[in-house]
């Protein structure tokens, strides 16, 4: 069952181009006029899919790929986000809206952008020549792992995608529920289907 699990999986840099995807797109739904009850949900969603996909890449990708080749870019990965967590706590201790909340989404943005650069053109492409026969592996390991850190906070996810919610901001929710969706056929199956990866398109910081 679980090889088979793991023939079915997503590879592991298909989901990590999706991670970077559906962050991305939440990025590019937070306007400097949004109402600031929608601010804060999609904030917080942001903030959430970082620290789960942070710790899922230190924890699992990281280290095969450091096995196979040390690389200066996976040096600079961990300080990255640990920038991205000391940003993440200053967002978390202020209110949706004051004028520093907008500067600092938008210095996390950039952060995060400089960062899924660097992945998508050096790291992942590399992991792809150098893990080939591993990634679908390293891809069910994930997904099982990303439901032990989402568990307990299921209800952190749905208050924060609540919040989000308005006109503007379905595509950023179309990405979680489709997740989550994935998850519920992933439980009920025991296993996924398999899904291809998705580039990254900058984010538009709204005026």
């Amino acid at each position: 069952m679980a090889s088979m699990f793991s023939r079915l999986s997503p590879s592991i840099t298909s989901m990590i181009r999706m991670d970077h995807t559906h962050v991305m797109a939440a990025f590019h739904q937070y306007q400097a006029d949004t109402p600031a009850r929608v601010k804060k949900g999609l904030a917080d969603n942001i903030c959430l899919a970082l620290e789960v996909h942070a710790q899922l890449e230190e924890e699992i990708f990281y280290p095969a790929l450091r096995e196979v080749s040390p690389d200066e870019m996976l040096d600079k990965a961990k300080p990255e986000h640990d920038r991205m967590r000391e940003l993440i706590a200053r967002l978390k201790a202020l209110q949706a809206g004051e004028p520093a909340f907008d500067a600092t989404l938008l210095e996390l943005m950039r952060t995060v952008m400089h960062h899924v650069a660097d992945e998508e053109t050096d790291l992942l492409p590399k992991a792809e020549r150098l893990l080939a026969g591993q990634l679908s592996e390293m891809g069910a390991r994930m997904t099982k792992r990303r439901l032990e850190l989402l568990g307990p906070r299921s209800g952190e996810l749905a208050g924060s995608m609540a919040r989000s919610m308005s006109s503007g901001t379905m595509l950023a929710a179309a990405g979680a529920l489709a997740a989550a969706g994935g998850i519920l056929l992933a439980r009920r199956t025991g296993g996924l289907t398999r899904d291809s990866g998705s580039a990254w398109h900058p984010a538009k910081w709204g005026h």
